[in-house]
């Protein structure tokens, strides 16, 4: 059997060094060795299109068997991504907190922005959403391969409709909490258990 392989993929203006990332990270490091699936945490690209083109190529070059050994965790915009990702490689996915429709939900923050973690400066322009529009999922094609996260306290985004794009999904709706997804933590060895890893 392959070993289970994790990719993490952070949200709009967030980082590997987001509370979530790093509760993961740490949750895989306390595991035995012989238990440990790989994990990637990524900085993922301002750029839709090259964003997933990077995550695309690390899939190719180091998961032999997606659909056995890939599970794609993602996080807001990265539970986007984790979509597109999941339905092209056949994975599964974990979307926390997920935009349905980031070119929707982005366009007030194009122009200047600032990474929350690192400081660094970036610009959302509306090619962006061009790219966004492109990966965008229609619907899910195999709902037994998602695990949908959301928090009913969202106050981001309004957590029903990932509810509704999700259906037929395993779906973990929890009362209150926010957009980071509160104790997140809580949740990592049922996260690691969907991905085989445990």
């Amino acid at each position: 059997m392959a070993t289970p392989a994790i990719l993490y993929l952070h949200g709009f203006r967030s980082s590997p060094a987001s509370v979530k990332a790093r509760q993961l990270v740490a949750a895989v490091d306390a595991l035995p060795r012989e238990r440990r699936p790989q994990l990637h945490v990524p900085h993922v690209d301002t750029g839709p299109a090259r964003a997933m083109a990077q995550m695309s190529a690390w899939i190719e070059a180091n998961v032999a068997n997606p659909p056995d050994a890939l599970t794609i965790v993602g996080s807001s915009l990265g539970g986007f991504y984790a979509t597109h990702l999941a339905e092209r490689f056949g994975a599964r996915a974990v979307p926390i907190n997920p935009t349905i429709r980031p070119y929707d939900d982005l366009e007030p923050y194009v122009g200047a922005q600032t990474n929350l973690y690192t400081g660094e400066t970036f610009v959302v322009t509306t090619q962006h959403f061009v790219e966004l529009r492109r990966l965008a999922v229609g619907a899910i094609t195999r709902p037994e391969r998602y695990w949908l996260m959301v928090q009913t306290g969202d106050e981001v985004l309004d957590y029903r409709e990932a509810v509704a794009f999700y259906a037929g999904a395993f779906q973990l709706v929890l009362g209150g909490g926010d957009h980071a997804f509160q104790h997140f933590d809580d949740q990592i060895s049922a996260v690691l258990r969907f991905a085989g890893a445990a």
